[in-house]
């Protein structure tokens, strides 16, 4: 359960009431009810109003913020591989750790510049 008080984002709207989806909310209090489906209310100021919402429905904003750094520092990584014609960096960031482990107990197979380049090009167009 998520603290009275927290600062929550709206995610999603799953019995359709219409929530304002992307706007910041605060918890306010917990629906106790065991024959309700709600788990917490939850205080919009922009709407200047008070929602039951499902726990799915609503994310921390810490949360959020550390997907989002997650997702812009592994563009940045690609970014920056596909500048210095990095290869090494770029197959792992494309190939995830799970196959990058796996695949250093095999024989790497060595690409030509232009191979690479090919691959990359390939990849970008998909």
């Amino acid at each position: 359960m998520l603290p009275l008080g927290e600062k929550v984002v709206v995610v999603a709207d799953r019995f359709e009431q219409h929530l304002p989806i992307g706007e910041y909310g605060y918890i306010i209090a917990y629906d106790r009810n065991a024959d309700n489906a709600f788990d917490y209310v939850v205080r919009v100021p922009r709407a200047n109003r008070n929602f039951l919402v499902p726990g799915s429905d609503i994310e921390l904003e810490d949360v959020l913020l550390k997907e989002e750094v997650e997702r812009i520092e592994r563009e940045a990584l690609i970014d920056y591989a596909l500048a210095t014609r990095n290869e090494s960096l770029f197959r792992q960031l494309m190939q995830g750790e799970e196959q990058d482990e796996a695949s250093e107990e095999e024989e790497p197979q060595s690409l030509s510049p232009e191979d690479f380049i090919r691959q990359v090009n390939l990849r970008a167009w998909i």
